[in-house]
């Protein structure tokens, strides 16, 4: 054989090892990757022939499976649909799988190892297999009183219940309606997604989970408890609140919310400065306490830079890079690098509220069989211990004061003592506005965190009755 044809057939060779070595890798290696990718349609269209289980809240499906006439056995159907779409996402023939839809797959589909007994009955009895469901732990009143609240904004509303960290409210605007995407119809899915595509804003993100924001006054709930626990302070402890902070280092001042006197002394007490959310005293605080008292605080409520799953997957939140104390300063008030999931931000309330313990948040209650018989039940569990009890006591009389006496005033509940605290971050735009609270605070039932993006208010007037409304809607139900 002569030279060139040598290395035509030592090419044509390789290639086909390297065509032998992809087909195993794709067939054998990548098989699971592969069957689960939410684009893989042909997978899809062979689950349209098992009924998919449903998503339960309050005993009412809010996404289940309904038979139908045409190629594809069964359609995925959404009741209210914009109200729970950033909790449920979407099943779709074009575009796979989103939100609990996916992350839930395994028992909504039926392959997950606890419905294993059932599927081999199917398999013997000749019944038609049918996938599991999932009860929710959202209160009905809780998420379409948040939804309701947020009309007309971007915005997210959370709601948790501190003694277990069971997740009330999961809410985001602006949203979508998951029917349009689910449907049979591959040209008008297409045409509705690439409507939400062009939008400036995209629908489908949750931004109670997905994205994070700075959180501005709400931090200093974290800096009031890093204080506290310090064992050098209590809530009536003065500490300096001058009109305007040079920051070290810097000849850059820090000024209070429109330029305005904490108090006309220059000094406050920890209650004070909280009930008027003094930038200034916090800014200050934040100093005397140093990085790592402040971060070790912080990481203890779970701002620790990691995300985690409730299933949804959550992004992570974080204190970001602090290189000198002019940076600690102002992270200390809930800016510089300081970023945060209203998911989050609820768990801070919620640590409070639960005598300061967290609990770990959750979404999903139980697992049910097709036959309705419950395969698995969600235990609540401790995720950490950011204060002692004597700690959240303090922060609660101190977060009350906001309410009673501070800028939380719209968040008062008639016949209810609500604790909160009100946020206005500065960022790119027009102002964030935060609320975060419980009530009531003598009996937390209920913790929430509000964030509406660029409201261009502040947290007091924007935020806070929308909180006070949800944290109603839930008591009402409650008896409360």
């Amino acid at each position: 054989m002569n030279a060139p044809l040598r290395r035509v057939a030592i090419s044509v060779l390789v290639l086909f090892t390297l065509l032998i070595v992809n087909v195993n890798v794709i067939q054998v290696v990548r098989s699971d990757e592969l069957r689960s990718d939410g684009r893989n349609t042909r997978v899809l269209v062979e689950e349209y022939d098992s009924e998919r289980g449903s998503m339960v809240v309050g005993g009412t499906e809010v996404a289940n499976s309904v038979p139908t006439d045409d190629q594809l056995t069964y359609l995925r159907q959404y009741a209210n649909g914009p109200v729970y779409a950033p909790v449920t996402g979407y099943y779709s023939l074009v575009y796979g799988n989103w939100q609990l839809e996916r992350a839930a797959d395994d028992v909504l589909s039926g392959d997950d190892a606890r419905l294993f007994t059932r599927r081999l009955a199917d398999l013997f009895t000749g019944r038609d297999p049918s996938g599991g469901d999932v009860v929710l732990t959202l209160d009905t009143a809780v998420q379409e009183t948040a939804m309701a609240g947020l009309e007309g904004v971007t915005g997210a509303v959370v709601a948790l219940d501190p003694s277990t960290g069971a997740v009330l409210g999961l809410a985001s605007t602006p949203t979508y309606d998951p029917n349009q995407l689910s449907s049979h119809e591959p040209a008008a899915i297409r045409e509705y997604a690439e409507g939400l595509e062009a939008l400036e804003i995209d629908p489908r993100l949750n931004r109670a989970i997905d994205a994070r924001y700075s959180p501005g006054s709400i931090f200093k709930v974290v800096v009031s408890a890093a204080a506290l626990a310090d064992g050098q302070y209590t809530s009536d402890t003065v500490i300096p609140a001058p009109q305007e902070l040079v920051l070290p280092g810097t000849s850059t001042p820090l000024e209070n919310f429109g330029g305005s006197a904490c108090d006309p002394s220059g000094r406050q007490s920890l209650l004070d400065a909280l009930t008027v959310s003094c930038n200034t005293a916090f800014a200050q605080l934040g100093i005397d306490l140093g990085e790592d008292r402040v971060r070790q605080m912080a990481e203890a409520f779970g701002i620790d830079g990691e995300g985690f799953d409730i299933p949804l997957t959550v992004a992570d939140s974080t204190l970001g890079e602090i290189e000198n104390d002019a940076q600690l300063g102002v992270s200390s008030i809930g800016q510089q690098d300081v970023q945060l999931t209203p998911l989050q931000a609820a768990m801070i309330a919620s640590a409070v509220a639960n005598d300061g313990t967290l609990m770990s948040p959750y979404l999903v209650d139980q697992v049910r069989a097709p036959d309705l018989s419950v395969i698995d039940q969600t235990d609540p569990e401790e995720l950490s211990e950011p204060v002692s009890a004597e700690v959240a006591d303090q922060l609660t009389e101190m977060m009350t004061s906001v309410v009673e006496n501070g800028s939380g005033r719209r968040a008062r509940i008639p016949g209810v003592t609500v604790a909160g605290k009100t946020g206005t971050a500065e960022n790119a735009g027009p102002d964030h506005n935060w609320f975060i609270g419980f009530a009531p605070a003598d009996d937390p039932q209920i913790a929430v965190a509000v964030f509406v993006a660029n409201g261009g208010g502040t947290g007091g007037d924007v935020s806070a009755p929308i909180a006070r409304d949800v944290m109603q809607a839930y008591l009402d139900g409650q008896g409360g």
